[in-house]
């Protein structure tokens, strides 16, 4: 239901917006068959004005097949337009933290050193989050378990797959 999905969709922005992220770009691609195409206007209506929707022409390439992607993944794009992540089913359903941390790191990482996309106080912004990070780390690292835990971080995952060009 795409009602659902624009709602987290928002309320992922308004956070990362709340967090100090600005100045990200947020599209969602709409699925070229006849249905989707009738119900391109609900889907517009659901999303704010600071999502665009893209309405594929039934004429054109489809955008998906063209990414290699699926229509419910996530492409997360660094400022300079390179692909840094594509998350497929389940990594990106919403309700995980995995679309949410990918667009912070894009967001964060300076891989080719100075960037003049780079606006003041993004230094900051990512101390922030680098810093709540180590803090939720540490607090699950000190809660004794009962049980082993599977929980994965840093990179090299099967949920991030990291792509440059």
């Amino acid at each position: 239901c795409f009602f659902a999905f624009s709602a987290r969709l928002e309320d992922l922005r308004v956070k990362l917006e709340n967090e100090g992220l600005v100045n990200i770009s947020y599209v969602v691609v709409n699925h070229q068959g006849a249905y989707s195409q009738r119900k391109f206007h609900l889907l517009k209506e659901s999303v704010s004005d600071y999502i665009t929707v893209y309405q594929q022409d039934e004429q054109q390439a489809d955008v998906w097949t063209t990414l290699n992607g699926s229509k419910d993944d996530f492409l997360i794009y660094d400022r300079c337009g390179r692909l840094v992540y594509h998350l497929g089913l389940p990594y990106s359903f919403l309700s995980f933290q995995y679309v949410e941390e990918s667009i912070k790191i894009a967001y964060c990482e300076s891989k080719c050193g100075n960037c003049s996309y780079t606006g003041p106080g993004i230094d900051g912004v990512c101390e922030n989050i680098t810093r709540s990070a180590d803090e939720k780390l540490a607090e699950l690292e000190l809660k004794p378990s009962g049980h082993h835990s599977h929980h994965h971080h840093g990179q090299g995952q099967g949920h991030r797959h990291r792509h440059h060009h």
